[in-house]
């Protein structure tokens, strides 16, 4: 048979439906006469990717095959749309579905028009026998080249492989319709069904068996285990179902599980089978049979979760293996692979790890029966599972059941609007599987337990009858299971009850702060009790404390600690009321009997303090003991015995086996032990760490809290106590009424670490000879395993040397992957080509082997200098060359020009003469350097002659129409044979230079050439006698030469022209690339002076290599070859990208051009263009990709991923290749080798692929959406790349439409999408927070050990890549007593280098992911999860519930609730800095400030959190010291810190008012006594604030040095760093309690751009007005009614430095967002938002309009929080309300016209002046609405008549009354801030006023105070906007980084369209 050719696609696939009349018809073949009868056949392909969404998962392959086989095969391919069109008929009959009626009229059209035409182009007489034999063609064409590997050959069979498998199913169907005498064709072809199969990663159809995957080892032995079948039970009857079976196909059968899911874990065990086993395989070479090893390294992982659930339960593992070793292989692989069905299909199950364990311990104990075969006392039978049944029965009856229940308890969250105590999240639910109760659940599951209820009663009193009831599952139960299924005494209830919530209720409250750090708040408040009774006696040392009198009063703090206990017993039965319906009764009891406990010590302590109060007992001890005589008291007994629980507990610190024994054993005297102290729960127990790391936090915190409390007590409190006296002593009568030290800890913990070793490029070029040896240390595979623990584990272990000249393999590899990394920076247009020739380090050739070749951009300049230092140098040889080997490079560039010189005229001369000439000049020049008589034979002044002779020798030898510049850039050095005259003359040049003016004894060398030259003339053969012979009469001749002048005439007639022949030299040169580099890097070393000292020019690429130089000096461990690291899976969540999207006509492609110039610059130049208007069609789309690359984009987080397969790769060949393959390089090995090409695509798949979780996928494909195409295009240029999605379809049931969802994987083949995975679930994957449930759907297609969630604002760099497979390493290191779980790795944010706030916001990150992250590892020990870098332990977190939490509203900061998982589970997170990852932030303020309000809110539910509480409450005292001050006790200490400025100034406002302040002012005065105000003067400059930036500059000079730090920060705070920190301050505390007092937490978008763009003033305030404008207001207020009332006896000086850090606070919440908003102060834009601000004010909102578009919106949205919120919260608010009522209260008796009158009318007067006033408003509001529309004139009269009346009521009290102007000032700052009180008391009550004329009122009064608070903003900001020096010094502080850079903003702010 002739070769086949595989058909491509025969064109683009366009849309083809027609506009005819729908047809609908029952028949099978409903075909008409063809429409193009007599017409040529041209077919065109139908469109076969616009399908309806029901049916494009069953037809769409059909219809790829038709148009891709259309062409050479058209009768198949209309019989494929004819069986198309079948499928469609049957999936929906009556076209009931979206678009399908459409379709198949359109199909039917096509197939109408086909039918004719094409069936005379069939070769054979039936369509039959036409399928039967295209099939065998394809069939036969794989059979024949599916063992070849070329790349070209792979594509072919892929579209061999798709063609054939929808062949064969065509076929098939013909077939069977055909009869009973295509039988036995039909059974052949369902023998080879499965031999095209689609697949991820492993071919395991008969089709795959020769591809390079197939043939590794490690996969072989592991699909030989999964498909060993032999021993099973019912084999010969599931043969039936399945013709080829393995471990799976059984486990499918037996318990009904789906294909997809199947075909998914069956790949996922084998892959981490493979992966465990060469691992753990000693063995290099090939093992048949797969490891016991392996195999229960993956038991001991999947299941350690399961045994610890059943052994807290006290039931026996379902786990049972027989006792032959053969057997219990394949028996625990069974076990795994039946954990793994259940998790790939439990869906939203997945997020309740201990229901997967009640799920798998049943039919774990199914199979195990199954197994032995034992028989059902009940059936007779042999059992069988109770779910079994068809392939969607366990989906259908196990999972749904329960998703049911989730979703239904979370639809009652209605979007985080309802309380979280009236449903049941993940976590409820989950954790009923803690309790025993679970298993009353039963087996088969009972739908009527409560578990299933979800809707709850109203009756509390339930009646309840005990009934005996049998829930039978299985007879054949064994005495362990008795007692779970079978005889279980449940309860029959009349009616169901709702559970409600489990073991926790998330209250909203503040008192969840103190519940949860009890210990840590019982500790702070009990130290400053002690402090101050200390400071009250005046303690001069330490030694006083323990005097009786004192130590007495000290120890009163335990009576404060008993209070503080019984309110805490009194907050855990208030806290956990509502979940007493799943509490057990012990700890119901154990609740009660704490608080009786803690009323009997709050009673017995006071009594006893104050009856034994200096009544003591006293003993003398012996003589001479230093004890003397020792006292007690009845008090002191009691205190002893009250501390003596404290005491087993600090015992049990120091020993943490003993707690971690306790906490974790079923014995009842530890439960008993442990009963008092902690709930017994699940998680939280044996969370100990070693004692070493214990001892190393606590002397961390020791330390710490000396310091803190000796600042304390010194500085603040001690200070105080003498004025405090002096105070309470003047007898006034006439009133009216830690941040320091963990950061230094930190950066020298990074000292130790070798961070920032190399900082700059000098360092790096004076360490780069160490980096050879580095990286062979630690990227280079040992050779053998005992050398991987060949270094020592010491903090200055590494100590590299400059690399042997004998090391030549490791050399080499360093090389290579050097190269690879720059031509990495080329590629990403960091680098231009200039900079790719002078940092690329040429491999070792053949021409100068053995010769150390570095980088030219280290050699820059050194030739020039060695010439300057040799030419003018007097002295010994051995003095210049120690004087030039003090610089290594100066050295080696010296010898390499030398050699390269050699070099090139040995290539280029090849005349006999000529090259005798050369080697004789060479030796003499060798043997004078072996003699070190060099200066002696030469003359060194010349040396500059000769450079600059060589030179032009060069440059003949390059091309001849470019500049030398230019030439030395290009990679082909071609000659020009006009030059060759030219060349012959500069070699004469450089030989008449040489012998004539630089040797010495040139004269005689002459002489011995000429004679040589005339010998060969006479072709005398002797010449070497002769010339020796010669020589010996020189000096006669040399005489002779003087005395006879004509003497010379002889030698000139015998001496020809050297060079001269033809034959002399060979020019133009070989075309060889060896030569072609070395002529170039000659060249280049000739040429490039002092310009390459600042090479690479890019900053970024500076930063990149030398953080990568630096991390080879750190803690890496040893790399381990690429068959034997650990694999890994990347994951990432994809969003929207627009690359080509414009805002305020300013394109992103001339922004990046603007903000990225020099890589711009490098972009044209490596696409040959020079502008970017003369682009083709092909480089824009390049340009595409490079605009890409440098947003926040999905395309530049997979390039960046897909390194790692790069990398991967790279690392496997120098792991495989030869040394001589190694010399070739990569490059060329990979293009010519296509075998170890593919076995180096096989190891990269084994161990990497990368998987884009997109939801939208499914719906973006179905719309034709832009977007699917780039996604695509993405999977086609990285074939590793896989998508997952959710497809959301109708399914036609009983003639009703229902959806139906599926997890979806696929991949690109034939450059189209092709499904491998389908996978139903239960119903809408999303119920929860979006983020995890998209990583839940997703993560079942990740394959073996270790994960990393990447999220779409993240890269990747090659060279960092290189160092994974190290970090993977550290999964194997076991640091203490457990090897660790998630790895923290650092991040680098690539957004801080054009504005000011992303500076900022980058310098802000990078002092947390640096410094503190590093802190919170080691040694705090409580570093959870923050970035999405983390590398999480695959096994692990699978079994344990997931990478992140996803119930409603709770887990909004998702991630972090990893972190706290996996330490409550006894997993163990570290931190690494060696390795770096690329991250995005927000770089507007206005995004800025949407992260950290989503930020606070999510702290704010953290701190709701049942994690947060076991945290806190599990951790010893000092690791529960740094989870709270690491986590939510930076939110909280912020908050206290704000509402301490009101405390503060309340406090203030009142001493003033009531006039306490004065008279203790004067009556201090008369005394002479220092005052309060001195004192607080004193102390106002430590609030200064300049510690606050300690890290950053402690960070900034650890990596960049601390001159550079200062620098840094000297200019951030003349950028307003502090202004911009101190708004964030403002944001973070705002959201942070409002939404713990009201809720309102949600996901807030921030964008993914780069903005400099102008936002208005509408959008700032409506951003703003909460959560900083009506707070700065407030201040400003009540400073300045503070200072209205001081001035009197209060100095300006004590007023200002009081209060000058209040006044720059409330300033910086009321403009910094105009400070920081681009072309803020532009008269332009003011314009423009001042008719934005008024048209927003008075637009009327409603149903449909946007907040952006009306104030009526934005104000009804603006208190959605309160609408929801409880009724405890609701007056929280309006109490905190009064405080305007208050003020106003105090402010009305100072006004003149009360005449000092204290008479309560004056109050009440106030308020009928305010509510004339709130009429007045009414009323100018009324006159508006009736009157303003069609009696203007009449309105306007109206206006004017109350103005007048109102101005005449003020001249009137002005005159009658007395009123002053300052009253009248008073007023206002009185009853502005009421009416906003009164405001808010509404806003909170509006349930109950909404319905009344009230709220009209209220709304139209909010309305006028948002007006004139706008107003008063904008006044000012309008008033600067008409100085031009203004805008242009905000727009030079907000952009000085760009400008510093050279960046031109000015073109980007007006927004020019042009530039698009």
């Amino acid at each position: 048979m002739a070769e086949i050719v595989v058909a491509e696609p025969s064109g683009e696939s366009s849309s083809s439906s027609s506009s005819r009349r729908a047809y609908a018809t029952t028949n099978a073949i409903p075909f008409t006469r063809s429409i193009t009868s007599g017409r040529d056949y041209v077919p065109e392909p139908f469109d076969s990717e616009k399908l309806p969404v029901a049916l494009a998962s069953e037809i769409q392959r059909f219809l790829r095959v038709a148009n891709l086989i259309e062409l050479e095969q058209p009768r198949v391919a209309y019989l494929c749309r004819f069986h198309a069109f079948e499928v469609a008929h049957n999936l929906d009959r009556n076209s009931s579905g979206r678009g399908v009626r459409q379709f198949k009229t359109s199909l039917l059209q096509r197939l109408e028009q086909d039918e004719e035409l094409t069936k005379g182009k069939r070769r054979e007489k039936s369509d039959i026998r036409e399928l039967r034999r295209v099939y065998r063609e394809y069939k036969d064409y794989i059979l024949k080249y599916g063992g070849e590997r070329n790349l070209e050959n792979r594509e072919r069979l892929n579209k061999a492989g798709a063609v054939a498998s929808v062949l064969s199913e065509v076929l098939r169907t013909v077939t069977d319709a055909a009869g009973s005498q295509a039988l036995a064709d039909t059974e052949s072809i369902r023998a080879k069904s499965e031999f095209y199969v689609p697949y991820n990663i492993l071919p395991l159809d008969q089709g795959g068996v020769h591809q390079a995957i197939m043939q590794l080892p490690e996969v072989k032995v592991a699909v030989a285990s999964v498909r060993n079948i032999r021993g099973l039970p019912f084999l010969e009857d599931f043969r039936q179902h399945v013709a080829h079976m393995d471990l799976f196909d059984w486990l499918q059968i037996c318990f009904g599980f789906q294909k997809g899911n199947v075909a998914n874990q069956r790949e996922h065990l084998i892959l981490l089978l493979a992966n465990t086993h060469i691992r753990k395989s000693n063995k290099q070479a090939y093992m048949p049979k797969l490891g016991d090893g392996a195999v229960d390294e993956l038991m001991k992982k999947f299941f350690k979760n399961y045994t610890q659930w059943c052994k807290f339960l006290s039931r026996k593992s379902s786990i049972r293996l027989p006792y032959l070793k053969q057997e219990a292989q394949q028996y625990k692989l069974l076990y795994i692979g039946l954990y793994l069905l259940i998790w790939g299909e439990a869906a939203n199950l997945r997020f309740m790890p201990e229901c997967l364990c009640y799920i798998f311990h049943h039919m774990a104990y199914e199979l195990h029966s199954m197994l032995i075969g034992d028989i059902s006392i009940m059936t007779g039978e042999k059992v069988m599972p109770a779910y079994g049944g068809g392939p969607e029965s366990f989906l259908n009856n196990v999972v749904t059941p329960i998703y049911s229940v989730i979703y239904e308890e979370a639809m009652k969250n209605q979007n985080g609007m309802t309380d979280h105590s009236t449903w049941r999240n993940y976590d409820d639910l989950n954790e009923y599987f803690w309790s025993p109760d679970c298993f009353q659940i039963g087996w088969p599951m009972r739908r009527d337990h409560d578990f299933f209820f979800v809707h709850p009663s109203n009756d509390h009193k339930i009646r309840n009858r005990q009934v005996s009831t049998e829930v039978v599952v299985e007879d054949t139960q064994t005495e362990e299971h008795s007692g779970e299924e079978i005889g279980v005494n449940t309860e029959e209830r009349l009616e169901p009850k709702w559970l409600g919530k489990t073991n926790f209720v998330e209250i909203r409250s503040f008192c969840h702060i103190l519940r949860s750090f009890d210990r840590m708040w019982s500790f702070l408040i009990l130290a400053l009790q002690a402090m101050i009774i200390m400071a009250t006696h005046d303690l001069e040392s330490p030694l006083q404390v323990f005097d009786s009198t004192i130590l007495e009063d000290i120890t009163s703090i335990f009576i404060t600690s008993a209070v503080l206990k019984l309110l805490q017993a009194i907050l855990d039965i208030v806290f956990t009321w509502k979940a007493r319906c799943t509490m057990d009764s012990t700890r119901s009891k154990k609740y009660v009997l704490k608080v009786v406990v803690a009323v009997i010590w709050t009673i017995v302590l006071p009594v006893l303090y104050a009856s034994s109060r200096k009544k003591y007992t006293c003993y003398s001890t012996q003589k001479g003991s230093w004890l003397g005589e020792w006292c007690y008291s009845s008090y002191m007994v009691a205190v002893t015995l009250y501390l003596l629980t404290n005491s087993v507990n600090m015992v049990l610190f120091f020993v943490p086996a003993v707690g971690r024994y306790i906490e974790t054993s079923n014995f009842r005297i530890c439960a008993l032990l442990s009963w008092w102290s902690q709930p017994r729960l699940y998680v939280g127990r044996g969370m100990q760490e070693s004692q070493l790391s214990i001892l190393k936090y606590t002397v961390f915190w020791v330390l710490l809290l000396l310091s803190k409390f000796s600042f304390s007590y010194n500085f603040e409190i001690k200070p105080l106590i003498a004025p405090t006296r002096q105070i309470m002593q003047i007898g006034v009568k006439n009133y009216d009424w830690h941040e320091l030290f963990p950061k230094v800890f930190g950066g020298l913990y990074g000292v130790l670490h070798h961070l920032g070793e190399i900082r700059t490029l000098g360092m790096l070029r004076s360490r780069f000879h160490a980096l050879p040896s580095a990286f062979t240390a630690c990227l280079i595979a040992p050779p053998s395993r005992k050398d991987k623990h060949r270094r020592r584990k010491w903090f200055f272990r590494k100590r590299f040397k400059k690399v042997p000249e004998t090391e030549k393999n490791g050399a080499t590899k360093f090389v290579l992957i050097w190269n690879q990394i720059i031509t990495s920076f080329r590629e990403e247009d960091l680098i231009s080509n200039r900079e790719v020739d002078l940092m690329k380090i040429p491999p070792p050739s053949e021409f100068l082997s053995g010769l150390v070749r570095w980088p030219v951009f280290l050699l820059a300049d050194k030739v020039a200098i060695a010439l300057s230092i040799a030419k003018d140098f007097v002295g010994k040889d051995s003095t210049l060359l120690k004087k030039i080997k003090k610089d290594d490079y100066m050295y080696f560039a010296v010898k390499e020009c030398y050699e390269s010189l050699k070099c090139i005229l040995e290539v280029l001369v090849v005349g006999d003469l000529e090259r005798r000439i050369i080697s004789g000049i060479v030796d003499e020049i060798e043997e004078s350097i072996g003699k070190s008589s060099l200066l002696e034979d030469f003359k060194m002044g010349e040396l500059p002659a000769l450079h600059a002779k060589c030179v032009d020798l060069v440059e003949l030898l390059l091309f001849k129409s470019f500049s030398p510049l230019t030439r030395l850039f290009v990679s082909k050095v071609e000659g020009n044979e006009e030059h060759h005259d030219k060349v012959v003359i500069a070699l004469q040049d450089v030989f008449e230079l040489v012998t004539n003016d630089m040797m010495l004894n040139g004269s005689r060398f002459c002489c011995t050439l000429n004679l040589l030259s005339y010998f060969d003339q006479l072709k005398v053969f002797t010449l070497l006698n002769v010339t020796f012979n010669a020589c010996r009469t020189l000096d006669s001749l040399y005489a002779y030469q003087h005395v006879a002048g004509d003497a010379g005439e002889f030698f000139s007639q015998i001496e020809p022209q050297l060079f001269a022949s033809k034959h002399s030299i060979h020019f133009p040169l070989p075309d060889s690339n060896p030569l072609n580099q070395q002529i170039k890097r000659f060249v280049l070393l000739l040429y490039v002076k002092d310009t390459a000292l600042d090479i690479p020019s890019n900053l970024e690429a500076r930063r990149r290599i030398s953080f990568f130089a630096t991390s080879l000096f750190m803690d890496l461990p040893c790399a381990p070859k690429v068959c034997d690291h650990v694999i890994f899976q990347e994951e990432v969540k994809f969003s929207t990208e627009e690359l080509h999207s414009s805002k305020e006509e300013v394109s992103i492609i001339f922004y990046m051009q603007k903000i990225f110039p020099d890589e711009w610059k490098f972009f044209l130049e490596r696409t040959g263009n020079e502008k970017f208007d003369n682009l083709n069609n092909e480089i824009k789309e390049e340009v595409r990709d490079w605009a890409s690359f440098r947003g926040q984009t999905l395309s530049r987080t997979v390039r960046g991923m897909m390194y790692y397969r790069q990398a991967l790769k790279l690392q496997a060949f120098l792991d495989m290749a030869e040394d001589d393959d190694i010399l070739q390089g990569y490059d060329v090995i990979q293009r010519g080798n296509d075998s170890l090409s593919a076995q180096l695509d096989a190891l990269a798949d084994l161990k990497f692929t990368h998987i884009v979780s997109c939801q939208m996928f499914g719906s973006q494909k179905s719309s034709r959406h832009p977007q699917a195409q780039d996604i695509l295009d993405l999977m086609i240029r990285y074939p590793s790349l896989r998508v997952a999605y959710v497809e959301e379809k109708e399914e036609i049931l009983v003639d009703k439409p229902r959806k139906v969802y599926s997890s979806i994987l696929v991949k690109a083949v034939n450059d189209l999408d092709q499904e491998l995975y389908r996978i139903k679930l239960p119903g809408p994957p999303n119920i929860g927070e979006g983020k995890p449930e998209n990583q839940n759907h997703a993560i079942i297609f990740t394959r073996g050990e270790a994960l990393q969630a990447i999220d779409m604002n993240q890269e990747n760099y090659m060279e960092e890549a290189l160092k994974m497979r190290n970090v993977l390493q550290e999964f194997l290191r076991n640091k203490g007593r457990r090897p660790p779980t998630i790895l923290g790795l650092r991040e680098h944010i690539f957004t801080g280098s054009v504005s000011s706030l992303a500076w900022f916001m980058s310098y802000q990150e990078a002092s947390f992911v640096t410094i503190g992250q590093r802190i919170l590892a080691n040694p705090l020990r409580v570093r959870f999860h923050y970035g999405h870098p983390d590398l999480f332990d695959r096994v692990f977190h699978l079994t344990r519930g997931g990478i992140s939490k996803a119930s409603k509203t709770i887990n909004l900061s998702e991630d972090v609730f990893a972190g706290y998982n996996t330490t409550l589970r006894r997993g163990y997170v570290t931190y690494h800095e060696y390795m770096q990852v690329g991250k995005g932030r927000d770089v507007g303020l206005n995004q800025i400030s949407k992260f950290e309000a989503k930020i606070a809110n999510g702290n704010s539910e953290q701190t709701l959190s049942r994690d947060m509480y076991r945290l806190g409450r599990r951790f010893d005292f000092f690791r529960m010291l740094s989870c709270y001050f690491t986590t939510i006790g930076f939110y909280i200490n912020s908050l206290i810190s704000v509402i301490s400025i009101y405390v503060f100034l309340y406090g203030q406002l009142y001493l003033v008012l009531s006039g306490l302040e004065k008279a203790i002012v004067v009556e201090a005065r008369i005394q002479n006594i220092e005052s309060l105000e001195t004192a607080l003067a004193s102390q106002s400059f430590i609030q200064l604030g300049l510690l606050t930036g300690l890290p950053m500059v402690m960070e900034i000079g650890l990596e960049r040095g601390f001159l550079i730090a200062l620098k840094d920060f000297v200019l951030m705070q003349l950028q307003l760093a502090s202004v911009f920190f101190t708004f964030s301050l403002g944001t973070k505390t705002h959201y942070y309690g409002r939404t713990i007092l009201h809720g309102g937490a949600k996901y807030r978008p921030t964008g993914r751009k780069f903005v400099v763009f102008h936002a208005s003033f509408t959008e700032n305030y409506r951003l703003y007005s909460r959560s900083h404008f009506m707070k700065g207001f407030e201040l400003l207020l009540l400073l300045i009614v503070y200072d209205l009332f001081r001035r009197s006896y209060q100095s300006s000086m004590a007023y200002v430095l009081i209060t000058y850090a209040i006044w720059f606070l409330s300033l910086t919440w009321l403009f910094a967002p105009f400070l920081f908003n681009p072309s803020g102060f532009n008269w332009g834009k003011i314009v423009d938002d001042w008719k934005d601000w008024n048209k927003w004010i008075k637009q009327q909102g409603g149903i449909g309009i946007q907040q952006d578009k009306s104030w009526q919106s934005w104000w009804n949205d603006e208190q959605a929080h309160l609408r929801h919120s409880g009724l405890c919260s609701r007056l929280i608010e309006i109490l905190l309300s009064l405080r305007f009522f208050i003020y106003q209260y105090g402010l009305v008796y100072h006004l003149d016209i009360s005449h000092r009158n204290k008479n309560f009318i004056v109050y009440v007067l106030s308020w009928v002046v305010i509510i004339m006033i709130f009429l007045l408003v009414k009323v100018v509001n009324v006159g508006r609405h009736y009157l303003s529309a069609n009696h203007h004139l009449a309105f306007r009269l109206f206006k004017v008549f109350l103005f007048l009346g109102v101005l005449a009521t003020i001249i009137s009290l002005c005159v009658i009354c007395k009123l002053s102007f300052k009253d009248l000032i008073v007023c206002c700052l009185a009853f502005l801030p009421t009416g906003w009180g009164l405001i808010v008391v509404a806003q909170a009550l509006r349930p109950k006023i909404e319905t009344t004329g009230l709220w009209d009122f209220v709304e139209v009064f909010a309305q006028a105070y948002d007006y004139g608070m706008g107003i008063v903003l904008f006044a000012p900001i309008a008033s600067l906007a008409w100085l031009p020096i203004i805008s242009a010094f905000q727009t030079r502080f907000l952009f000085n980084e760009a400008y510093s850079r050279g960046v031109q903003i000015q073109p980007i702010l007006p927004g020019k369209k042009k530039h698009k």
